[in-house]
């Protein structure tokens, strides 16, 4: 029986207990929770861990619960701070993304672990995905396009009003959406590519679809445009067009906050170089619906392109100087497209000593340093150069 103890039970860490981690492992159990709302964590624990003990901190938890493995599941501007203080302990960790929200927690996490035994893995359920992972075979280990040149990712995010709707709205928790949604493909595209990116130009549009003047807990049951307004409930569940279907927050709202006090762009876009050379473009867009989803890559090289979707699971490689072409397509169905299950079992491995972790802090924080200077440049319309890892 494997003992896990959290600090922030949220419904990402309580989806990953109840699904992936006891798919492997039915005899887990969570033995102990930092967190402080008790009542509403056992309401979502329900009765799979009825002898969970809370405690107050994460050294009181350490010295009491007798862990195996760690994870932290805090609200994202939180997630630096516990991290920092689980490098003080030889308990393997698992930490949800974005690591850090900014470039003083971000130097001050790589401080924390230059000299640990603290093993991480860091929640980046693309990189480790069977697709990604048949990408990186043809890209980096049998060579099939020859030198990876160039990556054009894209992601078209068919849910992105929960980003105005719900906690995430918060900018002082999320940053921008470079942090919190890019993280994850920056790390997969670095990853394709075999190297880190070394400077980036970006651009954002904000405030031109969500936000606005509405009230600030404006809810669509207390709305007079709730009738016409394609974001109700009811016009969602008619259109069919995503998004939570029961009463919400107003998605414009000035709750959102504004362009100049700092908001979720609706849109936002990077241009990246690669230490190697290379150089590439990612866009993601956060008021697309329904058949408009789309989330991959496309890498080119002198000798191919192999390009692949997740929403479709399917990827294609093409020989630019033979007559072949070759599709494969990969089971649906699965948690962020199979990448949970990998790192629930890159999790375990590490724990029992069995494996090492394919998503390392380092490469945690060079996903954070390279979304930092996606940021800086949008704010200020310049390239900027991106920190690297002094691992």
């Amino acid at each position: 029986m494997l003992r896990i103890g959290i600090v922030g039970y949220g419904l990402r860490i309580n989806n990953l207990i109840k699904g992936e981690f006891r798919a492997l492992d039915p005899d887990l159990k969570v033995v102990g929770v930092v967190d402080p709302d008790e009542k509403s964590v056992r309401v979502l624990m329900g009765d799979s861990d009825p002898d969970v003990v809370f405690y107050k901190s994460l050294d009181q938890m350490i010295r009491k619960a007798n862990l195996d493995g760690l994870m932290i599941g805090t609200r994202c501007n939180l997630h630096t701070k516990y991290a920092i203080e689980a490098a003080k302990y030889d308990v393997p960790l698992y930490l949800e993304k974005p690591i850090s929200v900014s470039m003083s927690q971000a130097t001050a996490l790589e401080k924390a672990f230059r000299k640990t035994r603290c093993k991480v893995i860091v929640s980046f359920p693309l990189r480790v995905s069977p697709i990604c992972q048949l990408a990186y075979r043809a890209i980096q280990v049998d060579k099939t396009i020859g030198s990876p040149e160039h990556v054009h990712a894209e992601n078209h995010v068919t849910y992105g009003t929960v980003y105005w709707e719900k906690g995430y709205r918060d900018f002082d928790v999320t940053q921008g959406l470079f942090l919190q949604k890019a993280t994850h493909d920056i790390d997969y595209i670095s990853y394709l590519m075999g190297s880190p990116v070394v400077r980036v130009g970006a651009m954002a549009n904000y405030g031109r679809i969500f936000g606005g003047k509405k009230g600030e807990n404006l809810m669509c049951s207390k709305c007079k445009e709730q009738d016409t307004c394609k974001e109700s409930p009811q016009n969602r569940t008619k259109n069919n067009s995503m998004g939570v279907r029961e009463d919400h927050l107003c998605v414009f709202s000035k709750a959102c906050g504004s362009p100049e006090t700092g908001m979720n762009e609706d849109c936002s876009s990077a241009i990246m170089e690669f230490a190697s050379g290379a150089h590439g473009v990612y866009s993601q867009v956060f008021f697309s619906r329904r058949d408009a989803a789309a989330r991959g890559a496309t890498v080119s090289g002198y000798d191919g392109t192999v390009s692949f979707d997740w929403y479709t699971n399917e990827l294609k490689r093409v020989r630019h100087h033979e007559p072949f072409t070759d599709v494969c397509k990969a089971d649906q169905g699965l948690a962020h497209f199979g990448g949970d299950l990998e790192l629930a079992s890159d999790f375990f491995k590490v724990i029992r000593g069995k494996g090492k972790s394919r998503t390392p802090i380092e490469v945690g924080l060079a996903s954070v340093y390279t979304c930092l200077a996606a940021k800086e440049s949008a704010e200020k319309g310049k390239f900027v150069n991106v920190r690297q890892v002094g691992f």
